[in-house]
Order: C-alpha cells, then sequence, then structure tokens
C-alpha cells in the first residue's frame, strides 16, 4: 500500500510537470509506476510497466512530429524555431515555468520579425509556433493520462 500511494505522487506530480513543465513530467509518470509495478514481480506489474513506458515513449515521438508537420506546413522556418527554444531556455531560468513559454514565442517572434521585416507578418508564425506548443503539451499529456489508465488498471486487476 505504501508503495502505492508513492506512486501515485510521482505519477500525480509527473502529470503536474507535463502540464507546468518545471518538472520532467514523463520520466516521473514512468518512475512512479516503476515504483509500483518492479516489486511486484508478477505478469501484471510488468505489463503495465511495459505500456507505460510504451505509450510515454510514443508521445515523446509524436509531441515533435505531428507539431513539426503542421509548423512546416505554415512556412515557419527552423532557425525560427531554434531561436525559440534557446531563447525558451534562456527564459525558463530567468523566469521560472512561465519564462519557458514565454521566450520561446518571443524567440519565434524576434526571428521571423528579423526575417519578414514587420509585427504584421511575423505574428502569424508566432501564432503557429504557440498552437504547435499547445498542440505538444497536449500530446504529452494524453500520453501521461493513458500510462497513467494502465496502472490504476494495473491496480484494479492486480
Amino acid at each position: 500500500m505504501t508503495l502505492t500511494l508513492v506512486a501515485g505522487v510521482l505519477v500525480v506530480v509527473g502529470l503536474i510537470g507535463i502540464v507546468l513543465p518545471m518538472l520532467p513530467g514523463p520520466i516521473l509518470v514512468v518512475a512512479g509506476i516503476a515504483v509500483w509495478a518492479v516489486p511486484r514481480h508478477d505478469r501484471v506489474g510488468w505489463i503495465v510497466l511495459g505500456l507505460a513506458v510504451g505509450l510515454t515513449l510514443l508521445g515523446a515521438v509524436a509531441k515533435y512530429l505531428l507539431p513539426g508537420r503542421k509548423l512546416r506546413a505554415a512556412g515557419v522556418p527552423w532557425w525560427s524555431l531554434g531561436a525559440g527554444v534557446v531563447l525558451g531556455i534562456v527564459g525558463f531560468f530567468v523566469i521560472p515555468v512561465l519564462g519557458l513559454l514565454l521566450g520561446f514565442m518571443l524567440g519565434v517572434f524576434l526571428a521571423e520579425f528579423a526575417r519578414l521585416g514587420s509585427v504584421e507578418a511575423a505574428w502569424p508564425s508566432t501564432r503557429h509556433a504557440l498552437s504547435a506548443a499547445g498542440w505538444s503539451i497536449l500530446i504529452e499529456l494524453a500520453a501521461g493520462l493513458l500510462a497513467t489508465a494502465a496502472w490504476i488498471a494495473g491496480i484494479i486487476l492486480g
């Protein structure tokens, strides 16, 4: 029972970490499920842990591929996204939690402003990048919630 509670705390903190990117959310979700699954030494535990790892990896891949495809279709160049990533990382340390998103938006906007020469022309790319970041979070959260559902099913079955 104690390991299940510890696992539950790790899973909840991991899900929060996905939405508020200050913690490695998916890793904490899988770690929580592992805390529950490994000591069990049974088929249910290993199946649930395997599902959780697989769903988390699938989410990690999808969170980059699907929004990236939308950004390419919208014509946002890679170097603008790179500027967003760099300023997002800086922003994360300057303004914890919100700085990542604010820095990303500012980086994309500044790169597109430099490329296109006007605020009106830079804003659509920035809006597409922000939308893609939102989709990325939602995809990762869906994967985390599916892994959590597998864990809850394992608790009920096991």
